[in-house]
């Protein structure tokens, strides 16, 4: 006997009318940005992963739902495994790039980075047969740091960024930017399309998933995400990792506190709150939401005063 479902009709169809960005961010349990300080980069080689058993399980959610989705993918994980990107290709979702090996963007200098996401694209293309026109930085890492990144991906013909979490947050954020889609580089067709965010008074909370999603009740998305569709009339840009459905992935011990009580909390529960995420809105790839997004996209000027977005 099927369980009965949480929402009334009316709040399942609530959203249909917009269609929202689901993406996944593909990396494994060590290396997440919480884990940088206590696991060695150099000794990832040596860690069994578990990315492919999660990415399953998620495939088969997103199976159920009937939803397609975007999948940023770093190319460490694409070239160790390659059949795994060719499952999410024939289920009909994008692969586009999360860099090769979760640098952030500010630690690189231009030709580093160019050569970063030159080689990621490289490879994700090999493996998927996809041309990949998308990228989300490493921890949304893009900020008034790094905006030259912006001419790297255009230059390099990128369609669009999701790199942007226009929020102030101790792991990342640029809080001056633009909360929609916006065009970073003049004269250039990318679009950035940053990550969600919800007003709470005159304050702006992040809003888009991970963390956020996992960690607070379900209702606060399901809040954030109807006041994007319904007030702002925009759609809402959702993002998670696959360790965020892995309740059993290894503990870090020696990691600090916070990290810990950030990475592991509310494992155990993810799963039920995408299923519910899912039925209850609109969703779709990333490509086609940069697409419908473009035409509405404000032009960037380094001045937050004309930043084009008055919220």
């Amino acid at each position: 006997m099927n369980a009965p479902n949480p929402f009334s009709e009316s709040d399942r169809i609530e959203g249909r009318a917009i269609a929202n960005g689901l993406s996944v961010d593909v990396e494994d349990w060590f290396q997440v940005g919480a884990f940088e300080t206590v696991i060695d980069r150099a000794d990832w080689s040596l860690i069994a992963t578990r990315v492919e058993g999660n990415i399953a399980r998620i495939l088969d959610l997103f199976g159920e739902a009937g939803v397609k989705g975007t999948f940023f993918t770093l190319g460490w994980i694409a070239e160790r495994h390659p059949s795994m990107i060719k499952q999410i290709v024939d289920a009909g979702h994008e692969i586009a790039s999360h860099g090769y090996d979760h640098a952030r963007v500010f630690t690189f200098e231009r030709k580093a980075f160019a050569d970063d996401i030159r080689k990621a694209r490289e490879i994700l293309e090999d493996c998927s047969g996809q041309k990949v026109t998308g990228y989300r930085a490493p921890s949304f890492s893009i900020d008034p740091r790094s905006l030259w990144a912006f001419d790297e991906l255009a230059e390099q013909g990128y369609a669009y960024s999701s790199s942007v979490a226009p929020v102030t947050h101790d792991h990342y954020g640029w809080r001056e930017a633009p909360r929609f889609a916006f065009r970073p580089v003049e004269g250039s067709e990318l679009v950035e399309i940053p990550v969600t965010t919800a007003m709470l008074g005159k304050r702006r909370v992040g809003a888009g998933g991970g963390g956020f999603f996992r960690v607070l009740p379900y209702a606060f998305s399901r809040w954030a995400i109807r006041q994007v569709n319904r007030v702002d009339q925009r759609p809402a840009v959702f993002y998670f990792h696959p360790w965020e459905v892995d309740p059993d992935q290894p503990r870090v011990d020696n990691a600090p506190l916070r990290s810990k009580l950030r990475h592991y909390t509310n494992l155990d529960k993810m799963a039920g709150k995408l299923s519910n995420l899912v039925a209850e809105f609109n969703w779709g790839r990333m490509d086609e939401l940069a697409r419908r997004e473009a035409r509405r996209a404000v032009p960037f000027m380094k001045d937050s005063d004309k930043a084009g977005t008055a919220r």
